[in-house]
């Protein structure tokens, strides 16, 4: 029987993790490299006959005027990431990937991001917004026929946009149809309107960053409505996975935490997004809450982040907490991650990716995946918020799709 292709459609199509991610499973296709790093490819898994890394073909949609081939010469040059012998024996392989994107939208997406756009894009500024989702909706649905497709899971990658408007946290899908007549009345962002759009084309639908997406009622509603899957919200790939592994243990061993501050410093196209305060204040807010979910209570925090172009993708982060432990004696634990930002999250997208294509095999699946949340910063409808009990829901995901398996 002929394996079922699948379709990936970035939101971002060539920032550094999406193109990471095509070069990773264009390496894995080619079986040039190995499976470090993939949480999917953890033996615990393999009873769930997940797709193979030769079914996926990746498209996109894209503000900026480059390519996956440019950008991942770039991305080689700045930050030493790709040797150059790997990225010659996947060129072919990221120029067909290029041929499958098509220019995004600017609407509500932010000053900062606006200024990253390149002439392809520009052409649609006056398109209306409704012509904006139909365009971004046919976009994928001609992908899927052209590259006869059983499913396309879309995932966005873009840059961190500014906060959405409270308006929007509080609207019905009633509300927010009636809100979409026009720009002007829409108060949802740029991220949201491709979520809108993979729906209406029957995507499965993944949010890696820390914008709204379908973080929000109305688009909670028509993901019933249209019978999609989705998850979000923000990858949790370096120091917010440390905060989610270590504040349990301050809890358990009832040690006090007084304060945690934690400063990160990168020089991608991410951290010159966050450069500007606004959309930095959703990705500290992203990072800082998970704290006093996890102990109980608020300690003093600072989460600090800047740009520092000589970086490249590579990105440390310092943290410092400060606690308080028998007789009241105050007490100190440091720890320093560094790592490449894309090199840590392009992984977890295919892993995401993988296992959201598996539950919508199930069949007659709809809504929030929730045993997803262990893969972000954010979970939509988490039921903890420590990484240790959310991948054991992954686990019995994992143990319950098996057994049906096996059954049916």
């Amino acid at each position: 029987m002929t394996k079922q292709r699948i379709g990936i459609w970035i939101i971002g199509a060539w920032g550094g993790v999406s193109t990471t991610a095509a070069v990773g499973l264009s390496a894995l296709q080619k079986g040039t490299t190995g499976a470090s790093g993939l949480v999917s490819e953890n033996p615990f898994f393999e009873k769930l006959n997940l797709a193979k890394w030769d079914q996926f073909v990746i498209g996109g949609h894209e503000i900026r005027d480059t390519s996956f081939v440019d950008a991942a010469k770039h991305f080689s040059e700045t930050s030493g990431v790709f040797h150059p012998a790997l990225l010659q024996s996947v060129e072919s392989e990221l120029k067909a990937f290029d041929q499958n994107v098509k220019p995004g939208t600017l609407i509500h997406v932010g000053d900062t991001i606006r200024s990253l756009a390149g002439n392809s894009v520009k052409q649609y500024d006056q398109e209306t917004l409704q012509d904006t989702i139909s365009r971004l909706s046919a976009d994928i649905s001609e992908f899927q026929q052209k590259h006869d497709l059983a499913h396309v899971i879309v995932v966005n990658l873009a840059s961190t946009e500014p906060p959405v408007e409270e308006s929007a946290k509080t609207l019905s899908l009633d509300e927010l149809k009636q809100a979409l007549a026009s720009a002007e009345t829409s108060p949802v962002p740029a991220s949201t309107l491709y979520a809108i759009a993979a729906m209406h084309a029957g995507c499965s639908h993944i949010n890696f960053t820390p914008s709204a997406g379908t973080d929000l009622p109305a688009l909670v509603e028509l993901a019933e409505e249209k019978n999609v899957l989705h998850a979000g919200r923000d990858g949790k790939t370096g120091e917010t996975l440390m905060k989610s592994v270590l504040a349990p243990m301050f809890a358990h061993r009832n040690l006090n935490v007084m304060s945690w501050v934690g400063h990160n410093i990168f020089g991608n196209l991410d951290g010159k997004v966050l450069d500007d305060p606004v959309n930095k204040s959703n990705k500290v807010h992203s990072k800082d809450h998970l704290l006093t979910e996890i102990l109980g209570y608020k300690p003093q925090t600072l989460v600090s982040i800047e740009y520092i172009e000589s970086m490249g993708d590579w990105k440390t982060a310092w943290d410092h907490i400060h606690f308080q432990g028998f007789l009241d004696t105050k007490m100190s634990l440091q720890f320093t991650w560094q790592g490449t930002d894309s090199i840590l999250a392009a992984p977890l997208v295919l892993d995401l990716v993988r296992f959201t294509e598996r539950e919508w095999r199930r069949g007659d699946r709809s809504g929030v995946m929730s045993h997803l949340s262990s893969f972000f910063k954010s979970p939509m409808q988490a039921t903890t918020p420590e990484f240790e009990r959310q991948y054991q829901q992954l686990e019995e995901w994992a143990n319950k799709v098996s057994e049906e398996s096996q059954s049916s």
